[in-house]
């Protein structure tokens, strides 16, 4: 079983379900304990340590989800205790930091957006990391999709896509869409599709999903993008409608919301990835027997119905599949980039 990583297992046992029940106001948990670098790390872990699954997200999130039931799985695959590690907060940049200054004898790994290595790279001026010498891929892990949603401050006739573009452009002092963050690929979804209508309109950056969907669910933005999964415990209660997803087809989980492809905006396909990294310098034989393990564990039907059951699709790949996924991305996001003027510090 993946286990907690440090004392404090209480509190964050409380924000969890805080989260579950009423969406907690703040998304951001970084560590309170990073471990410090190792002078001289070893090759190889010691035989009975156990593997520490580093999280991007925070307890309650899409991601400690996935990372809670990938540890389960890892553990039987790989022989090793699981114990999973959040590290939320800068878009993933506090977990890639602790990976970077951990052991590199692959007894530490990270599940984190693919856009860490992918988009980041383009989009932020400045990293902290190189995220070719210091993330070596090792797995996909899963894949989800995006979706736009309206709150109480759009009028319930507004009930497609084209409707709130129509009543966007009339009321140009309400244009403004949330995002979890600023640069996330929400934000950057939001940012296409405005382009694409040719409206003026206001981005609203929060701190993750849940102070987002407080916001929308309270009226204060017209729109918001998230993971599709966020969207329906509130959708099934009427408090908000999903006007579109993202995927290249209608989603398994909102089958009767159509996609932004369909409602007149075929650039518009996006899924949002998560992959298991770890640190650069583990040597190939430790990353291609993790990489082993991982595939062994996200075949399984258990961990497959727990994915699905939170919004996203299980997937595995070998590490130079995931590698070229990467830069094939990388090379896609530099002129979308240049087109949209995102900047972000």
């Amino acid at each position: 079983m993946a286990q907690q990583a440090r004392p404090g297992a209480s509190r964050r046992t409380a924000l969890a379900m805080a989260m579950a029940t009423g969406w907690a106001s703040a998304w951001l948990l970084p560590s309170a304990s990073a471990q410090p670098a190792q002078a001289q790390p070893a090759r190889t872990p010691a035989a009975g340590t156990a593997l520490h699954l580093l999280c991007s997200g925070p307890p309650g999130s899409i991601p400690d989800t996935m990372a809670r039931r990938l540890g389960e799985q890892l553990s039987l695959s790989a022989g090793q205790r699981v114990i999973v590690d959040n590290r939320a907060g800068a878009a993933g940049q506090l977990a890639v930091a602790a990976l970077k200054s951990g052991p590199q004898d692959g007894s530490v790994l990270l599940l984190a957006q693919g856009a860490i290595a992918s988009l980041y790279p383009v989009l932020y001026p400045k990293l902290a990391y190189d995220p070719v010498a210091d993330l070596a891929p090792v797995s996909l892990a899963g894949e989800m999709t995006l979706a736009l949603a309206v709150g109480p401050a759009v009028p319930p006739q507004v009930v497609s896509l084209a409707d709130l573009l129509a009543w966007l452009r009339s009321h140009p002092a309400q244009a403004n869409i949330g995002s979890p963050g600023t640069g996330t690929l929400p934000h950057l979804l939001a940012a296409m599709l405005m382009r694409d209508a040719g409206l003026p309109w206001q981005h609203i950056a929060y701190s993750g999903g849940p102070p987002a969907m407080v916001a929308l669910l309270g009226g204060q933005m017209a729109a918001l993008v998230l993971p599709e999964g966020l969207f329906t415990q509130h959708r099934a209660t009427g408090r908000l409608r999903v006007l579109a997803t993202s995927g290249a087809q209608r989603s398994a989980l909102l089958p009767d919301v159509p996609t932004l492809a369909e409602q007149g905006h075929p650039g518009l396909v996006l899924r949002e990835w998560f992959g298991v990294f770890l640190p650069g310098r583990v040597a190939p034989e430790v990353v291609d027997a993790r990489s082993q393990a991982l595939r062994q564990a996200l075949a399984q039907p258990a961990l497959v119905a727990a994915f699905a059951d939170a919004g996203m699709v299980a997937m595995s790949s070998t590490p130079g599949e995931m590698a070229a996924r990467i830069s094939s991305e990388r090379r896609s996001w530099e002129p979308v980039i240049r087109a949209l003027g995102v900047q972000v510090e």
